[in-house]
């Protein structure tokens, strides 16, 4: 018999959820009852669009779940030499708004998973097609080859080098490991102020060719670039242990075609880390948002291992936890209501929702409905060449050529991250619901990966306003198709309606 993975409960505050809404039923059919027999119609008509809302709100109060996994048993179910492969996506855009320090750091605490590192791939997509983000990260792999052995044997949990620095005392190993990481972000910085990478700071003659070439390159005008920085089957790190892989990805960019936005940008992820290393398992992370828990993948195994649960499911969705909020969150940078509270009711009806990062996809259910029985992990074949190869760099700029998508409309309607809303990722999983795939929402006690807040009032506005115009966007597509099931819309309404309260508290 498979040892038991994971477990789950209905959470203790369901009861009193379900006494609250009988009582407040109650209120409102006595108020209701009593517009009838006063003569303002228009308060009556007014109360009943309030009451209605309120209804829809109630879909995922009604049976919030709490999940527990057990990843020390997972040794019982398969070896750690035979885990399905993991592909790790990381967004940016913009050096000077997301620094490539703290990208790397963020790419180097996913490099140090607790994974077998010949299964283990990080791609990194500069949407902005920067030099400075492409020699951060030639730095941060140099400094991976250190960083990793001493995570490893030290039993390191913050494996972001900037969160692990700022918030521990350092000993004599840790200090000279400070001092190496010191020493990256003054090159880094070097080349920030100066606004391009002087050939000085470059020792490679191999880097100094790749950096020669940037010079015609614009932000919205600009060629692919696909850079193999760490390659498992042949890298190592200072105790001989084999790296995981490494890679830089910016697409080609032209004026005449559609980008998409963070959704095209991960769709060519999608298929550049197809063409290279084809996991069957991919984890979304914002490029601020750090491992907090080198054991995240593990927990995320606890479900797609269990063959009895994982049939139709897409995707595991962590948290979303922050650091550097204020002491009274003023500007609600936590969004508690939405990431965790929401989550867990919405997990106890089978459709958790994406919330862009610090999820875990099954790489087949971007493709496809959920089949009668999920196919195999040993189905997604890991390719024999090297990544660098001419064979593989080709194919792989041929899938992020701004060209490719002209004529495969299913990209971005069918298959991948859905377009057409800038909330890509709530749109996307709402599509996944509809076609029949389920999902998880995992919550440990140690928050799996941290993020920043927004730090002043502009930031905080300027997210919210993405987020409720991309959810209006959302509600309009659904009600122009026709989509069904009150579950997801009574959360979309209640995001769009009655989270306003959320944005009127930040102006």
């Amino acid at each position: 018999m498979a040892p038991l993975l994971h477990t789950h409960q209905i959470h203790p505050r369901t009861t009193l959820n379900r006494l609250h809404f009988l009582l407040y039923s109650l209120s409102l059919l006595l108020l209701l009852h009593h517009h009838t027999t006063t003569p303002s119609f228009l308060l009556l008509l007014a109360d009943v669009f309030l009451a209605f809302l309120w209804l829809l709100s109630q879909g995922f109060r009604w049976r919030p779940v709490r999940r527990w996994e057990f990843p020390e048993l997972l040794s019982k179910v398969t070896a750690s030499k035979d885990f399905p492969a993991l592909d790790v996506f990381i967004c940016t855009t913009d050096p000077y708004k997301e620094p490539p320090v703290g990208v790397a750091s963020t790419a180097l605490s996913a490099l140090a998973f607790d994974y077998p590192s010949d299964r283990l791939s990080v791609y990194v997509s500069d949407d902005g097609g920067s030099d400075l983000t492409l020699f951060a990260f030639f730095e941060a792999a140099k400094f991976a080859r250190c960083w990793l052995p001493f995570c490893r044997e030290n039993g390191v949990m913050e494996r972001s080098p900037e969160a692990y620095f700022q918030s521990s005392g350092c000993d004599v190993e840790a200090e000279k490991m400070k001092v190496m990481f010191e020493s990256l972000k003054e090159r880094v910085d070097c080349a920030m102020e100066k606004g391009y990478v002087d050939l000085n700071l470059v020792n490679s003659l191999e880097e100094k060719e790749i950096f020669k070439t940037w010079k015609n390159f614009t932000r919205k005008d600009h060629p692919s670039v696909i850079q193999v920085l760490l390659e498992s089957k042949k890298d190592k790190d200072i105790t001989g242990h084999p790296l995981p892989n490494l890679i830089y990805i910016s697409r080609e960019k032209r004026p005449a075609s559609l980008h998409n936005f963070k959704a095209g940008a991960l769709n060519t992820l999608l298929r550049v880390s197809e063409t290279m290393t084809n996991a069957p398992l991919i984890l979304t992370l914002d490029c601020d948002m750090c491992s907090n828990d080198p054991y995240a993948p593990k927990r995320a195994l606890c479900y797609f291992l269990d063959k009895d649960f994982s049939p139709n499911l897409s995707f595991v969705q962590f948290p979303q936890r922050f650091t550097g909020l204020n002491k009274n969150d003023i500007y609600n940078g936590e969004f508690r209501r939405v990431f965790t509270l929401g989550e867990q009711g919405l997990d106890g009806l089978q459709s958790a929702n994406y919330l862009g990062t610090g999820c875990f996809f099954s790489r087949g259910s971007l493709y496809s409905s959920p089949p009668m029985a999920m196919p195999s992990f040993d189905e997604f074949k890991l390719h024999s060449c090297l990544l660098s190869s001419e064979l593989i760099l080709l194919k792989a700029h041929e899938v992020a050529s701004s060209e490719y998508e002209h004529g495969r409309k299913e990209w971005g309607s069918q298959i991948g991250f859905r377009y057409g809303s800038l909330v890509e990722d709530y749109y996307t999983c709402y599509r996944l619901h509809c076609q029949g795939w389920r999902s998880v929402f995992c919550n440990p006690d140690r928050p799996a990966f941290l993020g920043e807040a927004p730090k002043s009032l502009v930031d905080a506005i300027s997210q919210s306003k993405r987020w409720f115009v991309g959810l209006y966007q959302l509600k309009i597509f659904s009600m122009v198709t026709g989509l069904r099931s009150m579950a997801f819309c009574s959360f979309y309404v209640t995001h769009m309606i009655l989270g306003k309260d959320e944005v009127l508290m930040m102006e």
